[in-house]
């Protein structure tokens, strides 16, 4: 099976490659830019063409949330239209698309965890490119999985784990908001829910489920509480630790709102592919011992 991933540089991208990598019959080719850049999208029909893949995965994104409230022809750009033109990329071939979405889909007003038919309605410019993304994937391919996601960290790229453990290193102290709640998500286990996935599609030509579920790490916290079980687990290693103190969404304002509440329901994933992530603090551990632990 040949999976192709939209975006070189990616966590999702890179923790594929990793996985691709230990796994036999399974592999993984990521096309990023200039080759691919889903800002031009008359370079994208024949670049996936041209790789001849079983499967396709989406994952690139413009993820810049503060700065798309700037750039929003160039969110929609990648986000919506270039996303829209991999999933016709993939049709043509007659191959699925495995498309990445996010938890920005949503307002965060919702007392509980999100599930998939739950009304959408995004803050800001970020999370309406990747509905209108959602939208064009669906009308471009009708075998289509779009994978909704949050608060994404591993050992690859910029992200939150990362972020945190730099600031223990400079500071004694970090501020960071308390009130707003989700499923710390791992890129390494969003990369093995997508070979799964990916080996089911492959392997069933039949197969009927397409459409939205939500993937998103087992557990929920507050970026505080994330914060705070990332330095004690630094700590636990010989890593650097900082206190956390708690502040409110309204004490570090941002260009871009994000969502109260970005938990994900993930029932819909586990009765359908019988995968489920694993308990974040789990994955969080193994991925700040790989980061301080040489």
């Amino acid at each position: 099976m040949r999976l192709l991933v939209t975006g070189r540089d990616g966590q999702v991208a890179a923790g594929l490659l990793a996985a691709g990598q230990a796994r036999a019959g399974e592999e993984v080719v990521a096309i990023g830019r200039p080759e691919l850049d889903l800002a031009r999208p008359d370079t994208i029909i024949d670049v996936i063409a041209g790789a001849k893949p079983d499967i396709v995965v989406s994952a690139a994104a413009y993820t810049a949330v503060d700065q798309a409230e700037d750039e929003p022809d160039l969110a929609f750009a990648v986000n919506a239209t270039g996303a829209g033109k991999v999933a016709e990329a993939a049709a043509r071939l007659g191959v699925p698309v495995i498309h990445l979405s996010t938890d920005y889909v949503f307002d965060g007003t919702k007392a509980d965890a999100y599930i998939e038919t739950d009304p959408t309605a995004p803050l800001g410019v970020y999370g309406a490119s990747k509905l209108a993304g959602e939208q064009a994937v669906a009308s471009a391919n009708p075998r289509h999985l779009i994978l909704r996601t949050a608060w994404v960290y591993s050992p690859f790229g910029k992200n939150f784990v990362k972020t945190m453990l730099r600031l223990a290193a400079d500071r004694d102290e970090i501020s960071v908001v308390s009130d707003q709640w989700g499923n710390p998500t791992s890129a390494l286990d969003i990369a093995d829910a997508i070979l799964h996935a990916a080996a089911l599609l492959h392997g069933d030509k039949g197969f009927a489920a397409f459409g939205t579920y939500h993937l998103a790490g087992t557990g929920e916290t507050s970026w505080s509480g994330f914060a705070r079980h990332i330095l004690d687990t630094s700590r636990g290693v010989g890593g650097p630790w900082a206190r956390v103190r708690d502040i409110t969404t309204k004490d570090y304002p941002t260009k871009a709102k994000r969502p109260a509440n970005s938990r994900l329901n993930c029932d819909k994933l586990a009765a359908t592919f019988g995968w489920r992530c694993r308990s974040w603090r789990t994955v969080c551990d193994e991925v700040v011992e790989r980061l301080t632990v040489c």
